[in-house]
């Protein structure tokens, strides 16, 4: 998941759009699905959020635009957001309702709730500026882009991912991003 994706989208979606129902290593290969070109028309949105999440998870969950307004509102609890052009990568994602909550923590350098949960699904991929740092927007000098492939993201595990590795150096394996944050999450390909 990009962390500069995410700064703009969940730092505008808390913002503005407080009703909403809440819904990598170095590749360059993109996806098959292109990524959500500027001034895209909503259709173009929606089948883009919606390549995030399995179909019986997106057919239903609200997606925002790229001005993180509503362009679909959904009864699922679940929330996509389309690709933007901002990353390197192709990454629309999906959100489940504690899924949301623990990304405004993030943006809002809060602490996540405990006991929370959150489930995410990024199955066209996603990349990210660093492994380790929430915050990063851009790789450090002389880094590279995380690229993971398809993936789902158990978010606010805490400290429960003891076994896993905590490194992106093989994202076709679990691993554990930005480990020792109380961002730390589980990234799971899924293919």
């Amino acid at each position: 998941m990009s962390c500069r994706l995410l700064s703009l989208c969940f730092a505008a979606a808390f913002l503005t759009a407080g009703t909403i129902g809440y819904s990598q290593a170095g590749s360059t290969q993109k996806p098959s699905t292109p990524k959500a070109a500027s001034g895209a028309d909503d259709a173009a949105l929606i089948k883009s959020a919606m390549a995030a999440a399995p179909l019986e998870v997106a057919k239903d969950a609200t997606i925002l635009n790229g001005e993180l307004k509503v362009i679909r509102q959904g009864t699922n609890g679940w929330t996509c957001l389309p690709d933007m052009p901002a990353s390197p990568g192709t990454d629309p994602m999906c959100l489940d309702k504690n899924g949301m909550d623990w990304a405004h923590a993030w943006m809002t350098k809060a602490t996540p709730q405990r006991g929370k949960m959150g489930i995410g699904y990024m199955l066209m991929g996603g990349s990210d500026a660093s492994n380790t740092d929430p915050f990063a927007t851009k790789p450090a000098p002389g880094g590279k882009w995380v690229d993971t492939g398809p993936h789902m993201m158990v978010l606010n595990i805490g400290d429960m991912f003891t076994g896993y590795p905590t490194t992106a150096t093989n994202t076709k394996v679990p691993y554990v991003m930005f480990p020792g944050t109380p961002y730390a999450h589980l990234m799971i390909p899924v293919k």
